[in-house]
C-alpha cells in the first residue's frame, strides 16, 4: 500500500470546523489537537503569492498575522470538501476564541485598524484582503490577531474594495452607534450574524447624525444607492472594473479609499459613563481589610497548582483575574458591564498583557451557538472549559436581578468541572439590600445563608470558607463532587478561529 494511503489514526479523525464554511478556497479544521487549514489549487496560489511577501513574515513576527506553516504530512485526511484539497497549513493555537459580540468598544476599534491596516499592507504587494469580517479577529490577551490567512488573494484586475459593505455593517455600523449615540451594539451582532444592513443604520440615527461628514458617505449614501442600484449590481461592478483597469490607478484609489476609512474609524471615541469610575475599583463595596482578606483568599486558592484556563465570571475592574493570571497560563474576564470591561482592555493594552482577555457578556443570557444550525458561532462553554472558576460578587446579581434559582446557577458552575472559588454576600448586605428593595417581600427564599451552604455541599466539596470583616460577605473554596477536579477542563480543547 502506498504510504500516502496509510491513515493515522488522529489525523483520520480530522473535525471540519462549523464556523469555516463560507470560502470554498479555504477551510479550518481540527486534528491531533492542532488547528489546520485546506486550501483549494486556487486558494494555495494566493497563500503562496502572500508567504512569498515581506508582508507576512513581518505581520508574523509582530503578531498581527497568526503564526502559520505548511504542512506535508496531509494526504491521508478525510476531508469532505466542496473543493480538492492542494495543500494544508497549520495555524498556531488562539487560547480562547471570542466574537465581536463579546468586545467592548476599543477592542473592535483596534480590530477593525488592524484589518484596514492589513489591507493597505497587502495593496503594497498587489494583494488584497476577499473579506471584511471581526470574526477573522482574534485576541490573545489584549493583543489583536489576523486569523483567517485564507482571506488574503492576489489583487485582480479591476477589482474594487468588494468587502466594503461588510466592513461597514461589522465594524464601522456598531462603532458609530456606540460612538455617537451611546448604544450597545453587542445585542445587534448578536441579533444578526452578518451585522447592521446599511437601511437600518440610517433609520437608527437621527438627521444631524446622518448628515455628519464620513457618516453621510458611508450610512446616508451607501445606503441610498444600494435602494438605487440593487437590481444593477453586476452592471455597476462591471463598468468600474473598466474604469480600474490600470493596475496603478486601482492601488491608488484601493489604498485611498481605505486610508479614509481608517482616519474615520480612528476619529471614534467612546467614554464610559462617569459611575463606572467610581465602581471600577469597588471601592464602594469593600472595607480595605475586607479587600485584603478577599485578595488573600483568592492568591492561596489559585496558587494551589498551575492551572490552564480560569474564568473570573463578574471580573469587574479584573483585580482577581490578575491574581490568577499568576497562576494560569490563560485568564478569561467576564462581565456583564461594558464600561469596566473596555477601562480593563484599555489597561490591559497598555500593559502589553496577553494573559487576559476580557469580555463583555450577561451570564443570565450568555452568548448562545449562532449562525448555521447554531453551530457557527459556539456557546461559551464550548470553545473550551476552565480549570478553576472566580464567581466573586456575582451570585445575588444571577439569583435577584436576573431571577434565577440559586440551585439553577450552582449546578451550572457544578457542570463545568471545575475548581470554584465563590463569594455570597447574605441578605444584610448593602448591595443586597438595594437589589432586594425593588423587590416584593418572600419572591426570593431561596437566597439564605443555610440553603446556599446546604445546596453548595450537595454539588461540591468545601475545602476552606472565610467570613470577611463586614460580617456580610463569604468566600468558598470547592471542588465539584463525582468529577476531579479540572477533568472536564482537559477533555475539552479550546477552538482557533478561520
Amino acid at each position: 500500500m502506498p504510504a500516502e494511503d496509510i491513515r493515522r489514526p488522529e489525523l483520520a479523525a480530522a473535525r471540519l470546523d462549523s464556523g469555516s464554511f463560507r470560502d470554498p478556497e479555504s477551510r479550518v479544521f481540527y486534528a491531533d489537537g492542532e488547528v489546520l487549514r485546506a486550501l483549494s489549487a486556487e486558494g494555495l496560489a494566493d497563500f503562496e503569492a502572500l508567504a512569498q511577501s515581506a508582508l507576512f513574515a513581518r505581520a508574523q513576527a509582530e503578531g498581527r498575522i497568526v503564526r502559520t506553516e505548511r504542512v506535508d504530512d496531509w494526504r491521508a485526511l478525510d476531508l469532505p470538501l466542496v473543493k480538492e484539497p492542494a495543500a494544508v497549513l497549520r495555524h498556531e493555537r488562539v487560547p480562547f476564541v471570542s466574537y465581536p459580540y463579546e468586545w467592548p468598544f476599543s477592542m473592535l476599534k483596534d480590530a477593525a485598524l488592524l484589518q484596514l491596516d492589513l489591507l493597505r499592507d497587502a495593496l503594497a504587494e498587489a494583494l488584497v484582503l476577499k473579506d471584511a469580517s471581526p470574526y477573522n479577529v482574534q485576541f490573545v490577551g489584549a493583543r489583536a490577531t489576523f486569523v483567517d490567512v485564507g482571506s488574503f488573494e492576489r489583487l485582480r484586475p479591476g477589482e474594487t474594495w468588494t468587502a466594503y459593505r461588510q466592513f461597514c455593517m461589522l465594524f464601522l455600523y456598531p462603532l458609530l452607534l456606540q460612538a455617537l449615540r451611546g448604544v450597545d451594539y453587542q445585542p445587534l451582532l448578536r441579533g444578526q450574524i452578518d451585522g447592521i444592513d446599511p437601511f437600518a443604520m440610517r433609520a437608527l440615527l437621527p438627521l444631524r447624525d446622518r448628515l455628519r461628514r464620513g457618516v453621510f458617505t458611508h450610512v446616508t449614501l451607501h445606503a441610498r444607492l444600494q435602494q438605487r442600484y440593487a437590481d444593477r449590481a453586476g452592471e455597476i461592478r462591471s463598468s468600474l472594473s473598466r474604469q480600474l483597469a490600470d493596475p496603478a490607478l486601482q492601488r491608488r484609489l484601493l489604498d485611498a479609499n481605505v486610508r479614509k476609512m481608517r482616519k474615520l474609524v480612528e476619529r471614534l471615541r467612546w467614554q464610559p459613563a462617569s459611575g463606572v469610575w467610581v465602581s471600577y475599583g469597588e471601592r464602594n463595596t469593600y472595607s480595605d481589610e475586607d479587600t485584603r482578606l478577599k485578595e488573600q483568599f483568592v492568591e492561596e486558592a489559585a496558587a494551589g497548582a498551575r492551572r490552564r484556563l480560569v474564568w473570573d465570571l463578574g471580573c469587574n475592574n479584573g483585580r482577581y483575574a490578575r491574581i490568577a493570571a499568576r497562576h494560569a497560563d490563560y485568564v478569561v474576564a467576564v462581565d456583564a458591564d461594558q464600561g469596566p470591561v473596555e477601562l480593563l482592555y484599555r489597561d490591559l493594552r497598555e500593559e502589553g498583557n496577553d494573559r487576559i482577555l476580557p469580555l463583555v457578556m450577561n451570564l443570565a443570557d450568555p452568548s448562545p451557538g449562532l449562525g448555521w444550525r447554531g453551530a457557527e458561532r459556539r456557546p461559551l462553554w464550548e470553545r473550551g472549559r476552565p480549570d478553576l472558576v472566580l464567581a466573586l460578587a456575582l451570585i445575588h446579581h444571577i439569583a435577584i436581578s436576573a431571577n434565577v434559582p440559586v440551585r439553577e446557577f450552582l449546578d451550572w458552575l457544578h457542570s463545568l468541572g471545575s475548581e470554584l472559588v465563590i463569594e455570597f454576600p447574605t441578605r444584610d448586605d448593602p448591595m443586597v439590600q438595594k437589589l432586594l428593595a425593588g423587590k416584593r417581600a418572600g419572591l426570593h427564599p431561596d437566597y439564605e445563608r443555610e440553603r446556599f451552604e446546604r445546596e453548595l455541599r450537595e454539588l461540591f466539596e468545601i475545602r476552606k470558607s472565610v467570613e470577611l470583616p463586614s460580617g456580610t460577605r463569604i468566600l468558598y473554596h470547592a471542588y465539584p463532587r463525582g468529577s476531579g477536579a479540572g477533568s472536564a477542563a482537559a477533555a475539552s480543547g479550546t477552538r482557533a478561529g478561520g
